[in-house]
């Protein structure tokens, strides 16, 4: 995937080794488009109030450790039943980037609250997150035999072991969220229950019939459609299925399905022209695809925006993150 695009090589919030440089950005006079042009110059005012260098990779570590501590002792190994919890431990520890959790903390963050507040509920959305993969490769939805570079639970484990597994990381997800055990000893929940159970809420909404399995069943729909599907109703699905925040995300994945390998990914390429799905690229063409995701980094990166440039700096790295990923 070649994109001209290098925003943050020149700041004092200096571009992370961890985000990719795009093959396009060598390129002399290169024409930015608009959109590269707008997130160019919220950069430059972030930069401009920056008084710390901000090192994204290290940021992410930090972040994919402690959420990955979490994880597993969230699942401790070996308890009965054995072959669940080992389905279960598989999914949720196999990798990944974490950006969820991440996510997750860093918008606890720039809210003024500290991490550990946030890391049960940010262990939580990628517990529901994984489940959502261990469902959706299932014969019965995408069949797919691998993910994050390893074979899928399914095929490791059976498709029943994998059905329950993915529902039990559902189930542990909201009791992980509402167990005083799982915050530090500073916090009670107990004492804010109103919060707890709205934050529970919202978390219950994005994944039922208004969110992630309203987007499927309609993704499932348009798959292998004759019809002609409208960019509204692509949009509809992906929203759903990943939120808003997420959207920028949905977009260059199915942009690194068409230009990448399954040894780069992770997981199978090219799975999705080849079961006819509607995908970005399939209706707008892969520059338009491009050029979709980063208008909708900017829509996402300007909310930043009257935020303390130091507690925003991990959002506005992984917004760009997300647009400019490389797998």
């Amino acid at each position: 995937m070649a994109m001209a695009f290098h925003p943050l090589a020149a700041s004092r919030v200096h571009l992370s080794p961890l985000l990719p440089v795009p093959a396009a950005a060598a390129v002399a006079g290169a024409p930015a488009s608009a959109h590269r042009r707008r997130f160019s110059a919220i950069v430059a005012t972030a930069a401009a109030s920056a008084t710390t260098e901000f090192d994204f990779k290290s940021y992410m570590g930090e972040r994919a450790a402690s959420v990955n501590r979490a994880l597993d002792a969230a699942i401790p190994a070996g308890d009965p039943p054995a072959a669940l919890h080992e389905a279960m431990r598989y999914a949720l520890l196999a990798g990944g980037k974490r950006v969820r959790p991440a996510l997750c903390l860093a918008a606890c963050g720039i809210a003024g609250g500290r991490e550990a507040w946030a890391m049960p509920p940010a262990a939580a959305v990628e517990m529901v997150h994984t489940m959502s993969l261990v469902h959706d490769d299932l014969p019965c939805m995408d069949d797919d035999d691998l993910r994050r570079g390893k074979p899928t639970c399914h095929v490791v484990f059976g498709e029943p072991i994998a059905v329950l597994a993915g529902d039990a990381l559902l189930s542990l997800a909201f009791r992980h969220m509402a167990s005083v055990d799982s915050y530090p000893p500073d916090v009670d929940p107990e004492k804010h229950p109103a919060r707890v159970v709205r934050a529970i809420g919202e978390l219950a909404r994005c994944i039922g019939s208004e969110g992630l399995v309203a987007g499927q069943v309609v993704d499932l729909e348009m798959t292998g459609s004759t019809e002609t599907v409208p960019l509204e109703r692509l949009e509809y699905i992906h929203l759903h299925k990943t939120a808003a925040l997420l959207e920028a995300s949905v977009v260059v994945d199915d942009i690194l399905d068409v230009t990448k390998s399954s040894e780069e990914l992770g997981k199978t390429a090219g799975k999705d022209l080849a079961s006819d799905k509607t995908t970005y690229p399939k209706l707008l063409g892969l520059d338009k695809s491009r050029e979709f995701a980063e208008k909708l980094l900017c829509d996402a990166t300007e909310q930043l925006e009257g935020f303390d440039k130091e507690k925003a700096a991990p959002l506005l790295h992984l917004a760009n993150y997300i647009a400019y990923r490389q797998n």
